[in-house]
């Protein structure tokens, strides 16, 4: 539910010329084994670690180019923008701040592309705006791709990262969490299927709804999969947890998720998903 007081508009953006790929990659260093990885080497590699295979953050618009044929994905909602519901002060800085930095209205990118001649409605999040944080137009923006997709009867593909729901928002915030998870069940009513991909890291408020909805739950190797902390739980439950509790793997094991799937063959795994849901509903509007 969109409202006057929790999401602006920016004029829309009419190009259909896509970001360039990868144009903010640059040599780094591997958090996780230290290893330190040229520009040309990460971008071939998908930003995956060669040295100790860790799946690093990608920009939503890298990511995309990974997954949709050339040319094919037409952005949409991309005039939403975060305001300040509950007045939160340094609030809109941040904003500011973090639009710089991601290069993004908000924490997510939400369009319409193939994957091998096959329709899909795509929303990925953005895990440098503010930590990924679902407030009101991050919850609109995927409440308006699942719906399109119930609408035109087109299968949806989510990829989370995400730290949960953005406190400045407060209430507004929460409120999306039930907004996303309604229409990802409107979706499951009608037979249009969602698969989620979950990256590094998706917790909090998006683990809580929408992410955890899907048909097909996919998560990239070694992703922190959770809710609160390890350090939270262990406290509130008063025991110690098995390492490595939050990751893909164990969750894999636990049957949690359905699959772990390295970053280059999620195309291709989507892909077959696509192919075999391909005679699926044609749309809740036709009903």
């Amino acid at each position: 539910m969109s409202s006057e007081f929790n999401i602006g508009r920016k004029n829309k953006n009419n190009s259909s010329d896509f970001p360039n790929p990868f144009a903010r990659v640059t040599d780094t260093t591997c958090r996780e084994c230290h290893h330190k990885i040229k520009r040309e080497k990460l971008v071939e590699e998908l930003q995956v670690c060669p040295e100790c295979g860790f799946h690093m953050p990608m920009h939503p618009y890298d990511r995309i180019a990974t997954l949709v044929d050339e040319g094919s994905f037409t952005e949409f909602s991309q005039e939403l923008t975060s305001l300040n519901p509950i007045s939160i002060n340094g609030y809109e800085e941040k904003l500011t701040q973090a639009r710089g930095k991601a290069g993004l209205n908000d924490a997510v990118v939400t369009g319409i592309g193939t994957i091998d001649g096959r329709q899909t409605v795509l929303g990925v999040m953005s895990f440098q705006f503010m930590g990924g944080s679902m407030g009101s137009v991050v919850g609109e923006k995927i409440t308006r791709a699942i719906l399109k997709g119930a609408d035109e009867g087109i299968p949806v593909t989510l990829v989370t990262a995400s730290g949960g729901a953005r406190m400045q928002e407060g209430i507004f915030s929460l409120m999306q969490m039930a907004k996303t998870s309604n229409a990802a069940a409107l979706l499951d009513d009608i037979g249009v299927p969602l698969f989620i991909i979950l990256t590094h890291p998706t917790t909090g408020g998006v683990t809580a709804s929408f992410a955890m909805l899907g048909d097909v739950t996919i998560a990239e190797p070694r992703a922190l999969i959770g809710f609160a902390g390890q350090r939270v739980i262990e406290g509130t439950l008063k025991e110690k947890l098995p390492d490595g509790f939050q990751k893909s793997e164990f969750q894999l094991e636990k049957g949690f998720i359905d699959m772990i799937v390295p970053r280059t063959e999620i195309r291709k795994t989507l892909s077959f998903l696509l192919k075999t849901h391909e005679s699926g509903s044609k749309g809740w509007m036709s009903r």
